[in-house]
């Protein structure tokens, strides 16, 4: 039957279900086409923290969330315009973000009187009056699959798993997305197993026949591809972005990469990728412990290679005495920081920026480290590249701090042409005529030589002890101490001067509130300043990068706006920071529900701080 098409500019759809109902791969599947098919997109993953969480229950719930159109976003969306439940516990999990007029895709087969009652319904929502004001469409979409798998030779549990592959083939007829790449997906993944395979497939082009077919839509939907810069563009996530930006940083170097790692949630993904790319002179070690990781990785860095070690907010607080070591010893190491909501284990695959403290002061002793944090997940790739450019310029450890949402999220990503890349110069010692000085300083960086052990002239002491200016031998000469700390903290002071002035957006030169941010919150304040710039305000936008040392222009920055908003996934560390060295009155904004901000609720900060001039 012949269908109507309609133009849409975008739409975000929510997938929601059992941790074991496969809602991150059917995501990531609808994701990788509508990147294909050149739609602009983000993605917002969010899952339960055990492998596989109470079936039916409200903490086992995982969803996706994509947004896409066919012009610049910036977020995965404030709701979803649809949201596809394939359970009681993620229609009531999910239902309260829905606005009204809504289209709601419900698993009816789900909707038993036992799964029911685990959420607290007393009755079906599908058949009483709770529902009212969405568009419902109730489709039994478990035994549909089982019905369209009759001829395969599964067991019914194993026919019903391929309900997502039904309903990935439902949404990808229902919004036209291209469906070459999950066809060619599905015989890789289930190539070994070729009756699975098969079914799968069958399952998915079962959906895609359903909605052609079905009275139950009436209307198809078009999102037109996105405007974008010439180029090669793929869809990437804030991991996968910094392994490549980590790989680009080998190349541009001459180094080889070694990775010290020990498995952490949201930061695992690092070590997964890099351990592919064995190719170009990258090595990975899964230690046994944190402790063990950073260790290799300063070895590793003391041998002449790009140190390097990933984890989150709690590996960071066992590395801190390691990191220490390497800031004494004054040797490049990149430590990536993936932060997630705390404290302890705390919610473990959720988003939040409560690392910046730690990362700035969390170790004995006056131990200075510059710090970098990517806005996006395809600036990952950036922050690593300038991470490791810090790192082997000023011989010292650098900690980039991504977050959850960063990690996970996806966004197309131009790949960048790599002979425009930056070139990392190591600048190793060389021996020559007068006596090796390990502690001798470059004058302009202060950074002392990187001597690679075993050249001959170049003999030195390496350690944790404090050492004499110049020569390098062990001191316990108070005055030394002090010259020594002081020149650490000058060296990373002095990164200031290698660094791009913070740069303000203030298109009419009128506004007299700032919004500052750093990380993650780029995307959720950049679409809150567009929504206040259409109502005819002025409001200006500023985000850091380097957040130590700050850049050399901030209190210039911070002093040219009457008022200042510091929004944080946190309790305020930014603004503490601010406060202490500037002395300038920044008005926070903090919430921490383990998601990155809304636009909406952003523009309405803002919004009230303008009423208030």
């Amino acid at each position: 039957m012949t269908k109507q098409v309609q133009q849409l500019d975008r739409v975000i759809i929510r997938f929601a279900g059992d941790s074991g109902d496969g809602m991150q791969l059917t995501g990531d599947r609808f994701t990788q086409e509508t990147a294909a098919f050149g739609n602009d997109l983000s993605t917002l993953p969010n899952f339960p923290a055990e492998i596989r969480a109470p079936a039916g229950t409200l903490p086992g719930v995982s969803s996706f969330q994509l947004h896409f159109a066919d012009h610049d976003i910036l977020t995965p969306g404030d709701a979803p315009n649809v949201l596809v439940a394939m359970n009681p516990a993620a229609l009531k999990a999910n239902i309260g973000d829905l606005p009204r007029g809504g289209d709601l895709i419900v698993n009816t087969d789900e909707f038993t009187r036992r799964n029911l009652a685990k959420v607290g319904y007393a009755t079906n929502p599908v058949e009483d009056e709770t529902l009212a004001g969405y568009r419902v469409h109730a489709l039994p979409l478990t035994s549909m699959t089982v019905t369209a798998l009759a001829d395969f030779d599964l067991s019914k549990k194993d026919a019903e798993r391929a309900k997502n592959m039904f309903a990935l083939g439902l949404l990808s007829w229902l919004y036209h997305r291209p469906t070459e790449g999950t066809l060619a997906f599905l015989e890789r993944k289930f190539a070994a197993k070729p009756e699975i395979m098969k079914a799968n497939i069958a399952a998915f082009q079962a959906g895609w026949s359903f909605g052609e077919t079905t009275e139950a839509f009436s209307v198809q939907y078009e999102i037109k591809p996105a405007e974008h810069e010439a180029g090669l563009y793929r869809n990437i996530t804030g991991n996968t972005a910094l392994a490549y930006g980590l790989v680009a940083a080998g190349v541009r170097s001459g180094l080889p990469v070694y990775l010290g790692s020990y498995p952490i949630t949201p930061a695992s993904d690092i070590l997964h990728e890099l351990s592919k790319h064995k190719r170009f002179g990258v090595r990975t070690f899964q230690a046994e412990d944190e402790i063990a990781a950073v260790g290799a990785a300063i070895g590793a860095s003391f041998g002449g290679s790009l140190g390097v070690t990933t984890t989150s907010g709690p590996g960071i607080a066992l590395k801190s005495e390691a990191i220490g070591l390497a800031v004494a010893t004054e040797l490049p190491l990149v430590v990536i920081d993936v932060q997630r909501a705390g404290p302890s284990t705390g919610l473990p695959t959720k988003t939040e920026q409560a690392d910046l403290l730690q990362a700035m002061h969390g170790r004995n002793g006056e131990a200075p480290v510059p710090v970098v944090a990517p806005r996006s997940p395809s600036d990952c790739f950036d922050a690593a590249l300038e991470a490791a450019r810090i790192a082997v310029k000023y011989r010292t450890p650098v900690i980039v701090l991504s977050d959850g949402y960063l990690a996970n999220g996806s966004e197309p990503w131009k790949l960048p042409d790599t002979a425009g890349l930056p070139v990392i110069e190591p600048g190793f010692a060389r021996a020559g005529d007068e006596e090796f000085q390990p502690f001798k300083r470059d004058p302009d960086t202060l950074a002392r030589p990187w001597a690679v052990p075993g050249t001959p002239g170049l003999e030195h002491r390496i350690g944790g002890l404090e050492k004499a200016d110049g020569s390098g031998n062990i001191s316990y000469d108070g005055a030394n101490h002090d010259l020594m700390t002081r020149l650490r903290q000058a060296k990373v002071d002095g990164i200031a001067n290698d660094i791009a002035p913070l740069a303000v957006d203030d298109p009419s030169g009128e506004a007299r509130v700032l919004i500052m941010g750093w990380g993650g919150t780029y995307g959720a304040i950049s679409a809150a300043v567009r929504r206040v710039r259409k109502t005819g305000q002025h409001v200006a936008q500023a985000h850091l990068r380097h957040l130590n040392p700050f850049p050399a222009n901030l209190e210039q920055v911070l002093r040219a706006y009457d008022r200042v908003i510091v929004p944080e996934i946190n309790l305020g560390q930014l603004a503490l920071l601010l406060r202490g060295r500037f002395l300038v009155d920044v008005i926070g904004y903090n919430r921490m529900r383990g998601l990155p901000f809304k636009a909406e609720e952003l523009a309405g900060v803002i919004q009230d701080v303008i009423d208030s001039e």
